[in-house]
């Protein structure tokens, strides 16, 4: 970077003794510094021709590229040292992938109102991958149901329980039963469609055996996109949180037969100091009234 700041100031005053001032060295320790600048780019940078040095070839074609080097290292000198003195806002969080983030829109807006220049990193995962982010350090919090994790340094506080419902297309024939609790006889013949990036373990699998249910020829997805659409297209029927997937197109059955119920919670680290950021939606998540802000988000979706 002092080769690049030496050879931009040239660049610049197209004058060795008026660089070498400006940048508040002598000028032999400039040249040098330029010199061996062109030795790693291979070829002369600066025609030195006293008062009428000017650019090479080369030199007009790097200066752009390294006026924009220069530049990005000065800016990520000063985001360090914002960081450091704390004047950053920035939050790593990790959500279940099976949490439909509209649930917390609350939270985070209000963060964003509350932290000038606020920095969201968001990640997704299975009860797994997130507690390894937990543990690893990538993130400060984390949002989901059941981690599957002993970890004797994972503290959390409940958020909601909430049970699994069969999701179905609107135009499905289950969709057009009256039943206000489907018996589970009218699904173990249904083709099923699987979250691959869900835990299995939400599923409680051996319930969903002992109950008759199959999964083992379901269709797989990645995308909660994807699954909706092919819900929507009557690919088959999926097993979902009652808070996920509340799409105009999109109904869900309650199937108490299954017996599968989840408790959603924010996860942290006992023991790390958090942040103010962390700390303050901590504090955001634990007061909110879950059963009426679920309430609430699942009828503006529907």
């Amino acid at each position: 970077m002092q080769q690049v700041r030496y050879f931009l100031s040239v660049a610049r005053t197209l004058n060795f003794t008026r660089a070498a001032e400006d940048c508040n060295v002598t000028q032999p320790a400039l040249t040098r510094a330029i010199k061996q600048l062109e030795d790693e780019l291979g070829g002369e940078l600066i025609r030195r021709e006293g008062r009428l040095s000017h650019l090479t070839e080369l030199g007009n074609r790097m200066l752009p590229l390294l006026q924009q080097c220069f530049d990005a290292a000065l800016a990520a000198k000063s985001i360090a040292a914002k960081v450091k003195k704390g004047e950053v806002p920035t939050l790593a969080l990790a959500v279940s992938r099976s949490l439909d983030l509209a649930h917390l829109m609350r939270s985070l807006r209000e963060m964003h109102r509350s932290f000038a220049g606020f920095q969201l990193k968001l990640r997704r995962g299975t009860g797994a991958q997130i507690a390894a982010m937990l543990k690893n350090g990538d993130v400060e919090l984390a949002i989901g149901g059941p981690m599957g994790e002993s970890w004797d340094r994972l503290e959390n506080w409940p958020m909601f329980s909430e049970a699994f419902d069969l999701v179905v297309g609107a135009d499905h024939p289950l969709a057009m039963r009256n039943d206000l609790d489907l018996d589970v006889e009218l699904i173990r013949d249904q083709r099923f469609l699987v979250h691959a990036g869900t835990d299995i373990a939400e599923f409680e699998a051996e319930r969903l055996c002992a109950a008759g249910v199959n999964l083992d020829n379901a269709h797989e997805v990645d995308s909660d996109r994807d699954l909706e659409a092919l819900v929507i297209a009557e690919f088959g029927i999926a097993i979902m949180p009652a808070s996920a997937m509340n799409a105009a197109r999109i109904r869900h059955i309650n199937c108490s037969g299954l017996d599968l119920r989840r408790t959603v919670a924010i996860y942290s680290v006992a023991g790390r100091a958090r942040s103010r950021e962390a700390s303050a939606l901590l504090n955001l998540v634990r007061s909110a009234d879950w059963s009426s802000r679920l309430a609430a988000d699942t009828a503006e979706h529907v």
